[in-house]
């Protein structure tokens, strides 16, 4: 055996020698070992230069490139007046393509073959995709967004535990903005499959108040003076009329119901002016707002 491994070393030794004596062979004459080493690094350094000072200059172009066409494409989108959801969705796409492209010819630069690239990521493209699996749901959760328009952008929508502004809809997320001006990123496969909440899709929205007076009060005082509240709003509107009822006799109230029907941007400041006027009036025309109540009996021995 050990000698098996001595004729192997020895082979390997005299096909390094055979090498050696071709290359120096080939030496021209008067020229050194190290001479000639070093002319071939200089080669080398040359080549190499070229194509990282090729690759270089193509990305700076690439790069102007790149912006002058999103550029572009997101002036074509606003002449058409495109929906904002899908020039988001659109601008987000294409600069992810051009930089992909960009990517490509710098490396073709380089010198690295790009087919066998290509080669590579075909022959890995099942790998890939399981590890993009989430990524490639997100996309397909952006498509659905756009196809059938559950929200689209500058619509006020509750989803996933949160509620804000749609300012983007990304390929892979939607942007929102709270009503504390956070930004919140929210993957378009969860919103595509969950329910969302949309506060804007349509023209009007109900506003409710329950009210609790004492009991004793005078209910038809109580349903008038409720209505001149109502009617001095000129933001509330007359179709669907406004709703009053008693709703409940409750432990330590007598609870009344309001209900009117408002355009959705002004539903929040009708119910905060309502509820305001609700209090100050109430007080000056003499209606009483309970507070709980707790009667003790003691027991006479």
């Amino acid at each position: 055996m050990a000698s098996q491994v001595a004729d192997s070393l020895k082979i390997v030794v005299d096909s390094l020698e055979a090498a050696e004596k071709a290359a120096l062979s080939q030496l021209p004459d008067g020229m050194s070992k190290l001479s000639f080493v070093i002319d071939k690094l200089a080669e080398f350094a040359v080549s190499a230069g070229k194509h990282v000072l090729t690759a270089i200059i193509i990305f700076v172009v690439g790069k102007l490139v790149v912006n002058a066409l999103n550029r572009l494409v997101a002036r074509i989108l606003e002449r058409r007046k495109v929906d904002p959801s899908v020039k988001t969705f659109l601008k987000s796409l294409t600069n992810i393509l051009l930089t992909i492209l960009l990517i490509v010819a710098v490396i073709g630069a380089l010198g690295i073959n790009t087919t066998s690239i290509a080669a590579l990521l075909a022959s890995a493209g099942v790998a890939i995709g399981m590890a993009l699996s989430g990524n490639l749901q997100n996309f397909a959760g952006g498509l659905i967004i756009l196809l059938f328009k559950p929200y689209k952008v500058g619509d006020v929508i509750e989803s996933q535990g949160v509620s804000g502004t749609v300012s983007e809809i990304q390929i892979m997320h939607t942007v929102m903005k709270t009503f504390d001006n956070k930004e919140i990123f929210i993957p378009n496969g969860t919103l595509s499959s969950n329910v969302i909440t949309n506060y804007s899709k349509q023209q009007t929205r109900r506003v409710e108040w329950i009210v609790g007076v004492d009991y004793g009060e005078d209910y038809a005082k109580v349903e008038r003076v409720a209505k001149g509240i109502l009617d001095a709003d000129k933001r509330i509107l007359d179709d669907p009329a406004p709703f009053i009822a008693l709703n409940a006799l409750d432990s330590s109230s007598v609870n009344v119901i309001i209900r009117v029907w408002v355009k959705s941007e002004d539903y929040w400041g009708v119910y905060f002016d309502v509820n305001k006027q609700i209090y100050n009036v109430f007080n000056k025309e003499g209606i009483n707002f309970p507070f709980p109540q707790l009667t003790v009996h003691q027991a006479k021995d």
